[in-house]
């Protein structure tokens, strides 16, 4: 079985537990990430999807959601699962940064394992990355279930796209040290927008940097993308950082150039 059924079965029994927990206060599922780009591995990618309600959910519906993730995490890809619950007004009529009903990552689980009645209380608000994942939803986003998602969410701008992937990398220069492959692909990504205007995956981000950015960088971007694929792979932290500081550098010369 491929990686990519692999998680879409799991993404069916999620959708049946999600039918059973919201009942008809659940509009709709859909897919965003590297399983709707059709670039996704079992071994470095997550499963991204978002949950649209009608109203806001009660206390009870947020922790049997998250109940659900907890429980179907030892069946996930690596990094899990990441999913947020919004309303189906804020998708129609999107602000930024849009609003959301709660969030579920593998970086939270241990917080709501020790203190699931909190943090279902806790995580809400606004999140500056949801302009990012409705922005990809609306060009490669697939539905789970639920009408079409162009029925769904609005437009989103694109300077609040712009916005939401540059939040991504503005740290950049620091997290490289810790994270090269994530940090390489994502700055390749948001420099194929500023540059091209393009909607890209980590993948694709890869290969628009090596074709179209110094041939300097592109060992380092093709040593970048096998590692994120899974492959046998070495990455120069110094080569990383300093590929970090041009991206940076050309990103901060392109924003002044728009001001």
């Amino acid at each position: 079985m491929t990686d990519e059924k692999r998680a879409w079965l799991l993404l069916e029994e999620i959708k049946d537990a999600c039918i059973d927990i919201l009942g008809d206060r659940l509009t709709g599922i859909y897919v965003h990430g590297s399983l709707a780009f059709g670039c996704f591995t079992w071994a470095t990618g997550d499963i991204d999807f978002l949950i649209v309600a009608q109203h806001e959910m009660t206390q009870a519906e947020k922790e049997a959601l998250i109940r659900l993730l907890l429980g179907a995490e030892d069946r996930a890809p690596s990094k899990g699962f990441e999913m947020s619950v919004m309303r189906r007004q804020d998708c129609e009529a999107f602000v930024h940064p849009a609003p959301y009903e709660l969030h579920y990552s593998k970086a939270y689980r241990r917080e709501y394992q020790e203190d699931l009645s909190f943090w279902c209380r806790k995580m809400c608000g606004v999140d500056e990355d949801l302009a990012a994942h409705i922005t990809v939803l609306k060009a490669v986003g697939k539905t789970l279930y639920g009408p079409p998602l162009e029925q769904v969410f609005g437009d989103v701008p694109p300077r609040d796209y712009l916005k939401s992937i540059l939040f991504d990398v503005e740290n950049a220069r620091e997290d490289v040290w810790e994270n090269p492959v994530y940090v390489t692909l994502n700055l390749c990504r948001v420099l194929g927008y500023m540059k091209e205007r393009l909607v890209l995956s980590k993948k694709t981000g890869a290969l628009w940097g090596m074709e179209n950015l110094p041939s300097s960088c592109r060992t380092l971007i093709r040593g970048a993308l096998a590692c994120y694929e899974g492959n046998k792979c070495e990455i120069n932290l110094q080569q990383a950082a300093d590929f970090a500081d041009y991206a940076l550098r050309q990103i901060e010369k392109m924003t002044q150039n728009d001001t």
